[in-house]
């Protein structure tokens, strides 16, 4: 079969725990929910795979949109007015609705990832961690396409969406 055209099919790893209940009043990036503790409960069968872990700073989380709507091609940006191409964002409704974030690993309890910079809603699940690594994950001259041209308190303000406000 060619994998172009092969479904795959995912099992959750764990669960994320967060206050977050209400997608639109979501931080839409960890550096807009920098102070937002959470958590994410790892299945036991899985436990073995958190050895070595509590020696990273940051991880990523990859995780399912579980609430997202289906694909739309054409979207305006939470930090935009203007639509703008679905790959040149990191809108939520995608044809494979796959999150990611760089969070803060604070601790490593048994099954339990304590975390902070948490963006993510109360119940997601969870795909897959994988440690942030300085010495590779940077890249020297990156540019951020459209973003670029949004103003610091633009995106400080409707990224953040009433979280550094305490809207919780």
């Amino acid at each position: 079969m060619n994998p172009v055209n092969q479904a795959f099919e995912y099992t959750p790893i764990g669960i994320m725990h967060s206050p977050h209940t209400v997608p639109h009043e979501t931080p839409i990036q960890p550096v807009f929910a920098q102070a937002c503790p959470g958590w994410a409960e790892i299945r036991p069968e899985y436990a073995e795979g958190l050895r070595d872990l509590e020696g990273f700073s940051h991880v990523y989380l990859l995780y399912h949109l579980h609430r997202a709507g289906p694909a739309i091609m054409q979207v305006e940006p939470f930090m935009d007015t203007q639509s703008r191409g679905l790959f040149a964002t990191r809108h939520p409704c995608r044809p494979n609705p796959i999150g990611l974030s760089l969070v803060e690993l604070l601790a490593v309890e048994g099954c339990i990832l304590r975390l902070r910079g948490v963006d993510i809603l109360d119940q997601t699940p969870l795909l897959d961690i994988k440690p942030f690594v300085p010495r590779f994950d940077q890249c020297q001259d990156a540019r951020g396409g459209w973003t670029d041209s949004v103003n610091d308190e633009q995106a400080r303000t409707r990224g953040a969406r009433g979280f550094e406000k305490g809207n919780l």
